[in-house]
């Protein structure tokens, strides 16, 4: 007869939910227990391997290293055999509650079993698609598709100062162009973040700008300040655009990452578009059914 616990994200229970020092302390029967694991800590074991059994149902080493990968990470400093015996205490606890309990189980308990298995069977069967899903060749292709035939993509270094009123910026562009130093006056009137460094916004690229202040760059020329004032939903900006360069395309290494993760994002979505389509699918249960009943967790029970 086998024993699992069903997980949860963040749950931490009895024996482990005790602070680290109190799980560290040793009674007489967790030492005895402990030195027993050290003396057979060669014996070849696997995820099957019986460790304990509460009234006929088995423990298995499996169960445990369930528990352990659920665990917060700052149980990672507890010294092995304190871990192993608080994981151990953990299961046969939880063994012999579940034993105990005389009611009848809440729909929530079958329910949340069902979507955990179905969930982590899933898991799988994506986990299975993508181990074959995804050539080298199409990482090759995806990455000539996308770098190699594109355009340089052109990076700007501007400043700006940000103003109020379309009025403050007109006269603002009329002391430039009547020679005043644009960072001072950056310094001096800007409201934006960037204005006690006189403006500096450093390099960027195509995106990372509100579209009007990106249009307004890249019309200009290096070494030019803006004509007119340039409106966005921050305000009111007069522009200087300092320099620009051509930002080259990244090796393949350094994307492939981002390459394979877009493939297999797209390659998943088809195979379970697939799938459905195949799949013999009624809904028509849902129909008339209240949305509102979705927060009535009272239905579990």
């Amino acid at each position: 007869m086998s024993y699992l616990t069903p997980l949860r994200p963040g749950l931490v229970a009895l024996a482990l939910a005790l602070p680290l020092p109190a799980l560290a302390q040793s009674s007489d029967t967790g030492t005895a227990a402990t030195e027993s694991q050290v003396e057979t800590a060669a014996t070849p074991a696997d995820a099957s391997t019986v460790v304990a059994t509460v009234d006929g149902t088995d423990i298995t080493l499996g169960h445990m290293i369930l528990v352990r990968l659920g665990l917060p990470q700052q149980y990672n400093q507890l010294p092995p055999d304190v871990l192993f015996q608080g994981i151990l205490d953990q299961l046969v606890q939880q063994a012999v509650l579940e034993k105990s309990f005389q009611g009848e189980v809440p729909k929530r308990v079958d329910l949340t079993l069902e979507n955990e298995r179905r969930a982590l069977i899933a898991g799988e069967a994506v986990d299975d698609f993508l181990a074959g899903a995804v050539t080298e060749d199409e990482i090759e292709a995806a990455y000539s598709e996308k770098y190699s035939s594109a355009e340089p993509e052109v990076e700007y270094r501007a400043a700006h100062i940000l103003v109020e009123t379309e009025d403050e910026a007109k006269k603002l562009i009329e002391e430039l162009d009547n020679g005043a130093d644009f960072a001072e006056l950056a310094k001096e009137h800007s409201t934006g973040p960037s204005g006690p460094n006189g403006g500096d916004l450093g390099w960027f690229g195509k995106g990372m700008m509100v579209p009007e202040f990106e249009t307004a760059v890249a019309e200009m020329e290096p070494g030019a300040h803006s004509a007119t004032p340039v409106k966005t939903q921050f305000g009111w900006h007069v522009i200087m655009l300092n320099e620009t360069r051509e930002k080259s395309a990244p090796k393949l290494e350094e994307v492939r990452d981002e390459i394979v993760n877009e493939l297999q994002r797209v390659a998943v979505e088809a195979h379970i578009d697939e799938l459905t389509q195949k799949a013999e699918i009624d809904r028509s249960g849902a129909k008339g059914v209240d949305p509102t009943l979705l927060t009535n967790s009272d239905l579990l029970e």
